[in-house]
């Protein structure tokens, strides 16, 4: 969708199932929505065709894989040119650990959320992944010791027009 178009409140209300719940049936989902299969079903397509919904995935426990130790790092750039920042994009990618990474303003250049198996592989990760890349200058991590909330649902509002 374009940055001016809006979503319509049946579009808000298919989009708050789906982040409850998208493995639901278009039935149950449409039946949720109060409107009828069919035109859900094109609700739903449309949705996906104009990158509204990105994707579908599931949404793995990471204690539950055996991924219990979780912390942020904020990553400096010894200097925060256009290609250094496009070459540590590249290589943010690559790095399974990292699961988000925000470009921030401020004194540091990025913040990335890292899982790993415990805190002696996230040592492992910092040394020799993060620290021994000549891009990186300074890394402070804040190390998780709980979770209060963890949602990826988005708080839509419904837009009048």
């Amino acid at each position: 969708m374009s940055e001016n178009s809006l979503l319509d409140p049946s579009d808000i209300r298919v989009l708050r199932i789906l982040q409850k719940d998208a493995s639901q049936s278009i039935a149950d989902i449409a039946k949720e929505a109060g409107m009828s299969q069919t035109p859900c079903w094109r609700r739903i397509k449309k949705l996906k065709e104009t990158g509204v919904i990105k994707q579908t995935a599931a949404l793995v426990d990471r204690e539950a894989v055996g991924l219990g130790f979780l912390a942020y790092a904020f990553v400096k750039l010894t200097v925060p040119s256009r290609e250094n920042m496009e070459t540590f994009d590249r290589l943010i990618g690559v790095w399974p650990e990292v699961v988000t990474c925000e470009r921030i303003t401020g004194a540091v250049d990025y913040l990335i959320k890292v899982v790993a198996t415990d805190i002696k592989s996230y040592d492992d990760f910092l040394r020799l992944k993060l620290l021994d890349n000549a891009l990186v200058s300074d890394v402070q991590s804040r190390i998780v010791v709980s979770t209060i909330k963890e949602t990826v649902a988005l708080p839509l509002k419904e837009f009048v027009s």
